[in-house]
């Protein structure tokens, strides 16, 4: 078993920034994949970035690239999404998600996930 924990979400201005966390636990293993997703009230879960196992392969949502970026920091087993220049229809629950490899050709399904954590909010003002 996998336990996800993600931290960091909030309130925040448009224009504003905010940095996601996503805590591992469990059986994960040395190398693992990591994405994350967010569903906005009323909308399909989307979505928003990924890293693989090694962190050489990442992804990014089109509405994301240039503002969000997604890092990992192995030792404590965290993977990161740093949000900036944040607008009001990033506003949703943040999930991460975790796979022992990247599903490289559907990476951006979260079906294709194991484990999924129970999320965070993050809400931008206009």
């Amino acid at each position: 078993q996998v336990r996800l924990v993600e931290s960091g979400g909030g309130l925040v201005q448009a224009g504003g920034s905010l940095r996601l966390s996503c805590a591992a636990s469990g059986r994960t293993g040395s190398r693992y994949a990591m994405a994350w997703f967010r569903q906005a009230p009323g909308k399909e879960r989307e979505f928003v970035a990924c890293i693989s196992p090694s962190g050489a392969i990442i992804y990014y949502a089109d509405s994301v690239k240039g503002r969000f970026t997604i890092s990992r920091e192995s030792a404590k087993n965290t993977v990161y999404l740093q949000m900036n220049s944040l607008k009001p229809e990033d506003t949703a629950v943040y999930y991460c998600a975790f796979s022992p490899l990247l599903p490289t050709e559907s990476y951006y399904v979260s079906e294709r996930y194991d484990y999924r954590g129970q999320g965070t909010q993050v809400t931008v003002s206009s």
